[in-house]
């Protein structure tokens, strides 16, 4: 039986100031007043810049030592340069304190842009320069031609899962997730993307999934509903699912 782990996209939300977090609660602790709640995170603000180690450091010592963090990668290797001559990026990313987490780093997600078709030969150059184990890696699909048979043959065979994504119909939804010895799931939204908040039954939908892919492997789900202040919630309610 796999690990079951249920977190959101990030913590630092307006949204979630008075309700999720109670009034008054200093910013600083948000991160600490979430974890004591959930057992993982993912990390958002890794795509948009690089961050110093001394931050990750910090968010190791805010945590319990059974936490997880899910890190995602920066933008300039999959949005700015589109998986082209991305060797330095790359190894930057990883060197900016990412591996500093240690036994609190859960999978690193890269998330590939809607317009970025299908390239086999980019894809197979980046990950050949992914760490191996004991690091994780996810990829995110959102351009329709990255559905593809080769994809998933491609991450299997480096270990890398194809992250289950759902939103609100705008991206694929891969039906395959390959063969990684874990499971890593996003949910932006069933009906609006980022913003609706999920149903008991929807809920329940998931919860069933999560179990049958936690009889033979790890599963990481993450809450990326943010906008109005759903995701803790929804994730709370799946984790009780989970049990």
């Amino acid at each position: 039986m796999g690990t079951i782990r249920v977190g959101t996209s990030g913590w630092h939300f307006p949204e979630w100031r008075g309700d999720f977090y109670p009034r008054g609660l200093p910013q600083r602790t948000e991160l600490q007043f979430l974890a004591n709640r959930l057992d993982t995170v993912e990390i958002n603000g890794t795509f948009y810049g690089l961050r110093k180690p001394a931050d990750y450091k910090s968010w190791f010592e805010r945590v319990p030592e059974d936490f997880v963090f899910a890190v995602k990668g920066h933008r300039e290797v999959t949005h700015h340069k589109r998986l082209e001559d991305i060797d330095r990026d790359v190894a930057e990313f990883y060197e900016s304190g990412v591996l500093d987490l240690g036994t609190k780093l859960g999978p690193v997600l890269w998330q590939l842009p809607p317009t970025l078709p299908w390239r086999a030969e980019r894809l197979a150059a980046f990950l050949d320069l992914l760490p191996g184990p004991p690091v994780r890696h996810a990829l995110e699909i959102r351009h329709p031609g990255w559905d593809h048979p080769e994809l998933v043959r491609m991450l299997t065979e480096r270990g890398v899962a194809l992250c289950v994504a759902e939103s609100a119909g705008r991206f694929p939804q891969p039906v395959e997730v390959g063969a990684a010895d874990f499971v890593y799931v996003r949910l932006h939204g069933d009906q609006e993307l980022y913003a609706s908040a999920y149903t008991d039954s929807a809920l329940d939908r998931w919860a069933r999934r999560v179990r049958e892919w936690a009889r033979d492997r790890d599963v990481y789900v993450y809450f990326d509903n943010t906008m109005r202040g759903a995701a803790p919630h929804d994730a709370q309610a799946l984790a009780e699912r989970v049990g």
